[in-house]
């Protein structure tokens, strides 16, 4: 029992003591990070931004930097999607950063990226606005956003908002003021039909139009922008003299 109680100390010795001078080596400056490489295809994050991150959290050596603080500095920047930081043998670090790539507005209160992602930054560029119930169906939106622009787009039509309301229901307002209520069901189907016959119907009417209801099963409903506003001052005189 003492030959195996004074094997168990001088291995538990021996442990501790190449634990300390694994510490001491780790920690000794023979390991300093010398080279860091900050890659991707980055449009909006720039040098300045990046040389304060370096400055400000890159502290210790090749060993006990803090890769998971590096990652979420990085990420707090606008528009950074994702990180990737690997230490490269001996004395570099690599940084990968996946910038947003802008798609749309949303709300008014920021951007949806590629991805269906609402994301907080500030752009200067034409881009359509979504407005859905919840960040989470910008995803659908911007599914959906694909094909109405490349299906309008080929009537030479551009689409500059889409709605997606609480009740599901598509609302897409194109380039000009023409407005198209698609409705909860089949919508790219009824997108298609109205794609199929505008040039032949909307497109030859001799008065702009301004809303297309293509709820109907059977064909689609237009509304003129003076009839509108006709409909609205019969309605407010006849509120007038009710009351």
């Amino acid at each position: 029992m003492m030959l195996w109680l004074a094997n168990l100390l001088y291995a538990l010795a021996a442990v501790l003591m190449m634990y300390a001078v694994l510490f001491l080596l780790i920690h000794l400056p023979v390991f300093p990070l010398r080279k860091i490489d900050v890659n991707g295809q980055l449009s909006h994050v720039n040098r300045d931004q990046v040389k304060l991150i370096v400055q400000q959290e890159m502290k210790g050596n090749f060993f006990t930097l803090d890769i998971k603080q590096i990652r979420n500095a990085f990420e707090k920047l606008p528009w950074v999607r994702n990180v990737n930081v690997r230490r490269r043998w001996p004395d570099r670090l690599e940084v990968v950063l996946e910038e947003h790539q802008a798609l749309a507005r949303w709300g008014g209160i920021g951007l949806v990226n590629t991805y269906g992602e609402v994301f907080q930054a500030a752009s200067d560029k034409d881009m359509p606005e979504f407005i859905g119930p919840t960040p989470e169906s910008a995803k659908d939106i911007a599914e959906q956003y694909d094909y109405f622009k490349t299906t309008l787009g080929s009537l030479k039509l551009t689409p500059v908002q889409v709605v997606l309301s609480p009740r599901r229901s598509w609302e897409v307002r194109l380039k000009g003021g023409l407005n198209l209520e698609l409705g909860r069901e089949e919508v790219r189907q009824r997108l298609a039909k109205f794609a199929g016959v505008y040039e032949r119907t909307v497109a030859k009417l001799p008065q702009t139009v301004n809303y297309v209801d293509l709820r109907y099963p059977n064909g689609f409903a237009v509304r003129y922008p003076e009839l509108a506003a006709r409909k609205a001052t019969s309605t407010n005189r006849q509120g007038a003299k009710n009351g």
